[in-house]
């Protein structure tokens, strides 16, 4: 192994907002297993999901959107832990961004796939059922600490409308949801501070208090899916912690619908254990891209392409 070679990996997934049509058709192109997977996700959900994948409409729908981002993503998986076992490696550790957990805790042997694509096609259902009457919004502050925007969302909460801090990102980049009139608030804030939001696409807002009422929904779901140890500890959203006890497992993943997601603590948590290279499984490059962006930038690889799945082949 030379002085540079790659030591010690972490894979991570992405959640919601990384999907886009046809995301896997190039992949499906070489490996059989790209099919396999999504066959094996539609028999579980009773539909086919590789059909979701190909309609912009229903993919954007997040009962649909969710477990057609876990099936894709854990496609990409099972590509690549046979491209990084051929190489005598294995990752440290595992974490999903939202939704992106799930398709960690499939890869750790937590959830099975058909578990976890059933799993969170009724979780999108709860969620959308739980802002069914409400006009909501999230979006993407740039350049505030943050506290800053804690204390903007709090002021929103009391002035206008519900608003949190759902996803704390990298240094300067948190994203907010909550309901439009209270994203609104914060926005204006924050233009008034000289700072920069971005509004996103999103059908829901998550992370947020108005998630609640999908909480108990959730849990009783939970309840009845069948949980393992894991074989590979994945740090995940609620406290940037990994588990080892299901139960724990569990309650992370209730509290993180309504909570914040702590992904530059999970970031930090891979620098801590002098990860080499993260790894992107999934479609897109968002969290590549967030990887640059940490207090401790650690080099990152997207995966969702033929050509970048090709740089995984000499890494020891």
């Amino acid at each position: 192994m030379t002085s540079d070679a790659i030591k010690r990996v972490a894979v991570v997934f992405p959640g919601q907002g990384s999907q886009a049509v046809g995301m896997m058709n190039e992949l499906a192109e070489h490996f059989a297993v790209v099919k396999e997977t999504f066959d094996e996700a539609s028999a579980a959900l009773g539909f086919d999901l590789w059909e979701v994948t190909q309609d912009e409409e229903r993919l954007h729908q997040t009962k649909y959107t969710q477990p057609a981002l876990v099936a894709s993503s854990i496609a990409i998986w099972r590509i690549i832990f046979d491209k990084l076992k051929s190489q005598d490696l294995e990752p440290v550790c595992l974490a999903g961004h939202s939704l992106g957990e799930y398709s960690a805790l499939v890869a750790s042997g937590v959830l099975s796939l058909s578990d976890a694509v059933v799993l969170v096609h009724e979780r999108g259902k709860y969620m959308t059922d739980a802002v069914a009457a409400v006009d909501t919004q999230m979006a993407a502050v740039l350049g505030l600490e943050d506290e800053q925007v804690a204390s903007l969302c709090e002021d929103a909460t009391t002035n206008a409308g519900i608003v949190n801090a759902a996803n704390f990102n990298s240094p300067g980049q948190v994203v907010v949801a909550g309901t439009e009139l209270g994203v609104a608030h914060v926005l204006s804030a924050v233009e008034n501070l000289g700072k920069k939001a971005v509004p996103l696409k999103v059908s829901v807002p998550s992370h947020c208090a108005l998630m609640n009422p999908a909480t108990d929904k959730l849990a009783a779901r939970l309840n009845d899916t069948s949980f393992n140890a894991p074989q590979i500890p994945v740090i995940q959203n609620r406290h940037a912690v990994s588990y080892d006890a299901i139960d724990d497992i569990k309650t992370a993943l209730i509290e993180q619908l309504s909570m914040p997601v702590q992904w530059a603590k999970t970031m930090q948590k891979l620098a801590d254990k002098h990860i080499d290279l993260i790894i992107e499984c999934g479609p897109g490059n968002v969290l590549s891209n967030l990887a640059k962006r940490q207090a401790e930038p650690i080099s990152a690889l997207p995966s969702y392409k033929l050509a970048r799945l090709e740089k995984l082949e000499n890494l020891a």
